[in-house]
């Protein structure tokens, strides 16, 4: 397993495994299982999933050591503001049944955001949180959250794939210190990502499929990328991408798939946000 060493040097791992549309306790416990038996140690789940239950007791069942694991989860909407994030940051532990978190996301720019930020340094401060940081934040909206924030995030997890490489983005994050994390990092399959024919292409030469060729793309690129999948045999197939390198031709081809914009979630659209503020974190 590789590892990207955090802007307060916390080592997090590269590849992670994500668990999003798995609101079936059953079926979540099952998943997460075999992520761990298939060897990932990155879990990234989020209250507004409703099944931070289920990730805890796979982690309970699966007897790895604590330290061994990085947990993740996000603080929704309706969780912003100082004293809600406290709640929801407690609410979520005990759901997960855990002691600390590896790392706390403010899930999206909206709300107070800055009230749940407080909240997120003081819990770090206290250590009961090993990093903090955000998903889903522009670069207009983390520049100017770094220039009022005592802590600067750990992470930003935002859409990062090759129809939406975010390159610029990317860079900024960069500069301030801030490491990339990819949500859909294989587009969600949209577009014919696992047909496409450049994908397929490039994955040809190296007897890898399409999904296996991004994921080593979003590596090469130093960015951690939490696939989801219900199959075990695709988790192996997900995980195990160490045995090749792209080349730099390679690299620019895929990115050069941009289409431009969003492919999944556009935050600027009025209707995507009435949407995500209708959505009420499951109990």
């Amino acid at each position: 397993m590789d590892f990207k060493e955090l802007n307060n040097g916390i080592k997090m791992p590269i590849q992670g495994f994500g668990v999003f549309q798995i609101p079936d306790a059953i079926e979540c416990e099952r998943v997460v299982t075999d992520a761990l038996a298939v060897g990932y140690r990155l879990i990234d789940t989020a209250s507004v999933y409703g099944n931070e239950r289920a990730v805890g007791v796979a982690i309970r069942k699966s007897d790895i050591p604590r330290e061994e694991l990085f947990i993740t989860t996000k603080a929704w909407i309706s969780e912003m503001g100082y004293e809600r994030t406290l709640q929801a940051f407690d609410a979520s532990l005990a759901r997960l049944g855990l002691d600390y978190l590896d790392l706390y996301l403010i899930h999206m720019p909206f709300g107070d955001y800055y009230g749940a930020w407080r909240a997120m340094e003081e819990l770090y401060v206290q250590g009961r949180v090993r990093a903090i940081g955000v998903c889903n934040f522009g670069p207009d909206r983390l520049l100017d959250l770094c220039h009022n924030a005592n802590v600067i995030p750990a992470v930003n997890q935002v859409e990062i794939h090759p129809y939406t490489p975010q390159t610029d983005a990317i860079r900024i994050m960069q500069e301030l210190g801030i490491q990339a994390e990819a949500w859909g990092p294989l587009a969600e399959g949209r577009n014919g990502l696992f047909t496409d024919d450049i994908l397929t292409g490039i994955g040809s030469k190296y007897d890898k499929s399409a999904a296996q060729t991004v994921l080593r793309w979003h590596l090469q690129r130093g960015v951690i990328a939490i696939p989801k999948s219900v199959h075990r045999q695709r988790m192996e197939e997900n995980f195990n991408i160490g045995d090749f390198m792209l080349t730099l031709e390679d690299m620019d081809v895929i990115t050069s798939l941009n289409t431009g914009h969003s492919t999944i979630l556009d935050l600027h659209a009025p209707e995507e946000v009435r949407r995500l503020y209708s959505i009420i974190r499951p109990e």
